[in-house]
C-alpha cells in the first residue's frame, strides 16, 4: 500500500508539516492574533494618548444598557429580515423564470448580474437621487398618482426602507447566481417523470424543485444574514444613522464608537456582541442545512 494511504499513516505526517506550516502562520498572523487582541480590548478602556485600562466586562455591560444599542439592534433586525427574505423571493423567482427557457436570456443575465459591478458609493448616489424629496424621479411618481413621498431624510421608517432597497438591489446578483445554478443542477428526469404523472406546475414545484433546492436555499440564506448583519455602507452613505440616531444599525454604532466617541474598547466589545449575534442566526441556519444533508445522505 503506499504510504499516507493506510489506516495508520496520514496525509498529516511530520513531513508535511513544514509545508502547512505557512499557511497555519498566515492564519494565525491574520485571523487568530487580531481576534484575541480585540477580545483583551473589549475587556479595557482605550483611547488615543490613553494606556488601556482593565475593566472586565464593563464594555459589555455599558453596551447592553445603551439604549443606542437597542435601537441600533433592532433596525438592524428588521433590515436584516427585509433583504434576506426578499432577495430570497425575488432571487427564487428569477432563477425559476431564467431556467424555464426565458428568451434573450444571455443578454437579461448580464443585467440582472449589472448591479455588482457598480461601486456602493455610486449606488448610495444613484439612490439618493432616484428618491430625492424634491426632484426625485420615485417620489416624482408618487406625487403624479397622489400619494405622500417617501421622505426618508426626516422619517426613519422610510429611511430604513430605501436603506434595505438599496441593499437588496446591490447584493440580489449574490442570491440569483447561487438559486439558479443549482436549478440548472436539478436533473431534467425529475421533471420528465412529474409530466408523466400530470403534475401540475405547483405540484412540481412542491415536491420536485423546492426539495431539491433547500440546501442552496439554506446557504444563501445564511451567507445573506451574516452579510447583511453586517451592513454599514448603504446605511453611512444614505444617512449617516440620522436623523438622530434613528437609522443607526450595529455596524455604524461600532464606527461611533471607535471613531467618533474615540472608545475603542466599547467598540471592541460591539464587535463581540455582533459575532455573538451572528452565531446565533446562523446557527439555525447551518442546523437546518445539516439536517437537509444528512436526511439525503440516508
Amino acid at each position: 500500500m503506499p504510504s499516507g494511504q493506510g489506516s495508520g499513516r496520514s496525509w498529516l505526517s511530520p513531513a508535511a508539516l513544514p509545508f502547512l506550516g505557512p499557511a497555519h502562520g498566515l492564519v494565525l498572523a491574520v485571523i487568530a492574533l487580531p481576534a484575541l487582541y480585540v477580545v483583551w480590548l473589549s475587556l479595557t478602556t482605550s483611547t488615543f494618548g490613553k494606556a488601556p485600562t482593565f475593566v472586565g466586562l464593563a464594555n459589555y455591560a455599558h453596551a447592553l444598557t445603551d439604549p443606542y444599542f437597542w435601537r441600533a439592534l433592532r433596525n438592524t433586525i428588521v433590515v436584516v429580515l427585509i433583504v434576506v427574505h426578499v432577495e430570497l423571493l425575488l432571487g427564487l423567482g428569477m432563477a425559476l423564470l431564467f431556467a424555464s427557457g426565458l428568451p434573450g436570456r444571455r443578454y437579461l443575465l448580464a443585467a440582472v448580474l449589472m448591479p455588482y459591478a457598480v461601486s456602493e458609493v455610486s449606488a448610495a448616489v444613484i439612490f439618493r437621487f432616484l428618491f430625492d424629496a424634491d426632484v426625485g424621479p420615485v417620489n416624482l411618481a408618487l406625487a403624479a398618482l397622489g400619494l405622500p413621498p417617501l421622505e426618508w431624510s426626516v422619517v426613519p421608517a422610510h429611511g430604513l426602507v430605501i436603506i434595505a432597497l438599496l441593499s437588496i438591489w446591490l447584493h440580489l446578483p449574490f442570491t440569483f447566481i447561487i438559486l439558479y445554478a443549482a436549478r440548472l443542477a436539478i436533473p431534467t428526469q425529475f421533471y420528465e417523470v412529474a409530466r408523466m404523472d400530470a403534475a401540475s406546475g405547483l405540484r412540481t414545484f412542491r415536491y420536485v424543485t423546492l426539495p431539491l433546492l433547500m440546501p442552496a436555499i439554506l446557504v444563501a440564506m445564511l451567507f445573506r444574514y451574516i452579510f447583511a448583519f453586517r451592513l454599514f455602507s448603504e446605511v453611512w452613505l444614505m444617512t449617516q444613522g440620522g436623523p438622530a440616531r434613528s437609522t443607526e444599525v450595529l455596524a455604524v454604532y461600532l464606527y461611533l464608537d471607535a471613531f467618533r466617541f474615540n472608545a475603542f474598547g466599547s467598540a471592541a466589545a460591539t464587535g463581540w456582541l455582533m459575532v455573538l449575534i451572528s452565531l446565533l442566526l446562523g446557527a439555525g441556519y447551518l442546523w437546518g442545512l445539516r439536517r437537509q444533508m444528512t436526511s439525503d445522505a440516508t
